[in-house]
């Protein structure tokens, strides 16, 4: 495949997670993501089409809105480059066969599930009933390709979408029932039923264990140490804050999807054998 080629799946992606950003913003604030359309967060300012070509614009505008002057965050860049280069990568690692597209698409969903809830602590139905119907609907029609790997069959789908959701159901009201207060949202119920049509029921059951250890070591590595140093330094008590699980939950089933196959394998040589 030529560069040619990859520039142009490069832009599909950016093009996508442009949207993406608008996902993000609104979705938490439920505001419709088609109407109006994209406008400046500051002056609300519609932006032009020639002003909303992904990456491209904000270096031309040198990241400043056309109608009030004011800056553009470099966020709204970054997201668009990211999803640009995860699109690269799919098709890279995949070749130009429609599951890459459902891992592009599959990453996207889940890189906005992460954004979203480190930022409101909160995952919008928006990302989890899209990832559910896509997930089906790809799952259908990859068997009818006959091509599924690393996704699961359909009735491996079902079957993960209840395992998915149940477990971390469950899970979450032994946590509420230790803690005494909320451990888990319902949001982390739909987005491991996402990950279940996606990666079946042993692979759903392994992203939780993923997620935990993501979560436990960005606990025990930066967020207790640097909580710490803050605490000491205001001379405040240190306590423990509200993890978002769905930031550890979106990377660990974009991992287990992909490595997780190998890793069950493994396990069971390793038991069996």
């Amino acid at each position: 495949m030529s560069a040619t080629f990859y520039v142009f799946v490069f832009f599909m992606g950016a093009t996508v997670g442009s949207f993406l950003n608008v996902c993000i913003a609104r979705w938490p604030a439920e505001q419709s993501v088609v109407h109006p359309r994209s406008r400046c967060p500051r002056c609300a300012a519609g932006i032009a089409w020639y002003d909303n070509v992904p990456v491209v614009s904000w270096f031309i505008l040198r990241a400043k809105c056309r109608n009030c002057g004011l800056p553009i965050s470099p966020i709204y860049p970054a997201v668009e480059a990211i999803i640009g280069f995860t699109w690269v990568a799919s098709v890279w690692w995949f070749g130009p066969e429609f599951v890459a597209l459902r891992v592009a698409i599959f990453a996207t969903i889940l890189f906005g599930i992460a954004v979203t809830d480190a930022k409101h602590y909160l995952i919008p139905d928006g990302f989890t009933i899209t990832g559910l119907f896509w997930g089906g609907l790809s799952s259908l029609i990859g068997a009818y390709l006959m091509s599924q790997d690393p996704f699961a069959s359909p009735i491996d789908a079902l079957y993960g979408a209840c395992v998915g959701a149940g477990a971390v159901t469950i899970i979450g009201w032994l946590g509420e029932v230790a803690l005494k207060k909320e451990a888990m949202g319902f949001g982390d119920t739909t987005l491991m039923a996402m990950v279940g049509v996606a990666l079946g029921p042993s692979r759903a059951l392994l992203t939780i264990f993923v997620g935990a250890f993501f979560a436990a070591a960005a606990f025990l590595l930066v967020v207790y140490p640097v909580g710490m140093l803050r605490a000491r330094s205001r001379g405040e008590k240190f306590e423990v804050p509200l993890v978002p699980f769905g930031v550890f939950l979106a990377p660990a089933a974009l991992f287990t999807l992909l490595c997780g196959s190998s890793i069950i394998a493994w396990y069971l040589d390793r038991i069996i054998g």
